[in-house]
């Protein structure tokens, strides 16, 4: 087998894997087949000469001291020490004996072994450099091509050289899907299954797509000059997203809802028709909250920062706002700032009115009268 790094790199170039994991692979293979032709206890070390463009084996014997229990363990990877003396007595313990081992004497044995050695680790250098390329993108938004719908209704999708599966619970409530069809989807995890081998777990339900969407659509937001802290979502149905910004003539919100509503209007439709609140983000945690409550308007409130707990007063007209249908905005607005929220409702109407310049004046209306009994007495 001369020029064999010939060959190495024919097969790298076939198999689009570096050159040096085809030779990593050509070693292991070597190593397994002389394993296979002697004993799976013996140890050997394989060389490639990079002048020559040959390989070598070599079995490697260790010495220990005589009554060392590896001597009944492995036999064939260690001689005991005064047994070595015998061949040289310089030998210490630690020292290797070499001997070179003839692949070729074995014949085509050795060389059917060698072929699928070779063929089994080159393919475990594809899937491993497959894994490696496609972790370093989980995280990131993946386009595909949706290949076939199974019986568990999980949609498999071709992206790239690897199969991406959605599955259901990764599937935003009311979509539907058929072969051809082209989707976005985030890359969740790199897997590897024992019967359909490496594969890419998607998902279009998680925080992370929306986040990931919005920097695909405004680019102040994929620029770093606007930055997304929080994201939660009920899949589908709401989602609320806080953003922030260190630069003073950058408005977050006008950035990301775009002129007319484009940008966030794009990722709506993504998200099938999903509605997006976009709020500032506060580091004062009693700001924060209320803004998450946004459209209801709060009167006062408490928030625990060690509880994660905020009690908030408010009155019975914005309650069912605050709240939202089936509990929406009440959850979303927990999920985002992380504290458990309880309202507290209070007498009072809260009205909104307008001032000469046009802008919006929150007023407090109570029902309580008692302050005026006094006048009719």
């Amino acid at each position: 087998m001369e020029k064999i790094l010939d060959i190495i790199e024919a097969i790298a170039h076939e198999k689009n894997i570096s050159k040096e994991s085809a030779v990593e692979a050509f070693k292991e293979a070597l190593i397994n087949t002389a394993k296979k032709l002697t004993s799976q206890t013996s140890t050997f070390e394989a060389i490639i000469d990079n002048d020559t463009k040959t390989y070598s084996i070599n079995k490697v014997i260790t010495v220990v001291a005589d009554d060392d229990e590896k001597l009944e363990e492995e036999p064939d990877s260690y001689i005991p020490l005064s047994e070595a003396k015998e061949f040289d007595n310089s030998i210490e313990i630690g020292d290797q004996l070499k001997e070179e081992f003839i692949l070729e004497d074995h014949g085509r044995t050795a060389s059917a072994n060698l072929f699928k050695e070779l063929e089994y680790h080159v393919q475990r250098r594809i899937e491993q450099d497959l894994f490696e390329k496609y972790r370093e993108k989980v995280g990131t938004v993946m386009l595909g091509t949706v290949n076939r719908i199974d019986a568990d209704d999980n949609t498999h999708v071709e992206i790239g050289e690897l199969k991406g599966i959605l599955t259901r619970r990764n599937r935003i409530k009311g979509e539907t899907y058929k072969r051809g069809d082209t989707i976005r989807a985030l890359l969740r995890y790199v897997s590897v299954d024992p019967q359909i081998g490496l594969f890419l777990e998607l998902t279009r339900t998680s925080p992370k797509f929306l986040e990931a969407l919005m920097a695909n659509e405004v680019p102040e937001i994929a620029d770093g000059i606007v930055e997304i802290v929080a994201a939660a979502r009920i899949p589908g149905e709401r989602a609320k997203i806080a953003l922030k910004t260190e630069q003073m003539n950058v408005d977050p919100i006008g950035a990301a809802v775009g002129v007319k509503g484009v940008r966030i209007n794009a990722v709506s439709e993504e998200l099938n028709g999903e509605n997006i609140d976009c709020i500032e983000y506060s580091p004062i945690p009693e700001i924060f909250i209320t803004r998450a409550l946004s459209p209801a308007i709060t009167q006062s409130i408490k928030v625990d920062q060690n509880e994660k707990k905020a009690i908030i007063n408010i009155t019975g007209d914005q309650k069912a706002k605050a709240i939202g249908k089936s509990g929406i905005n009440i959850r979303l607005a927990s999920m985002l700032t992380g504290y458990t929220i309880e309202l507290n409702e209070v007498e009072g109407v809260t009205e909104r009115q307008t001032d000469s310049n046009g802008d919006t004046i929150e007023t407090n209306k109570t029902t309580d009268t008692s302050a005026l009994e006094d006048l009719f007495k």
